[in-house]
């Protein structure tokens, strides 16, 4: 019994293509409109990446010394 009910799950498995539970809704306007929301999300990833590390801020380094002190 046990083989029977470990290939049926195997059986049901393997014809499954994609997720179990759909992402996104099976209405072609309502997907478009979750799709375009989504690929911006991904497209800010670099910018926000930037601003979470500092990498868009100048450089405090200068090639110059200076004094440091108050004067």
């Amino acid at each position: 019994m046990r083989k029977l009910l470990f290939g049926l799950a195997i059986l049901v498995a393997s014809t499954q293509v994609g997720c179990f539970v759909p992402i996104y809704s099976s209405s072609p306007d309502v997907r478009a409109r979750e799709l375009v929301y989504s690929s911006e999300d991904l497209r800010q990833i670099p910018d926000v990446w930037e601003r979470i590390w500092g990498l868009d801020m100048p450089s405090l380094m200068v090639p110059y010394r200076v004094h440091g002190g108050v004067i």
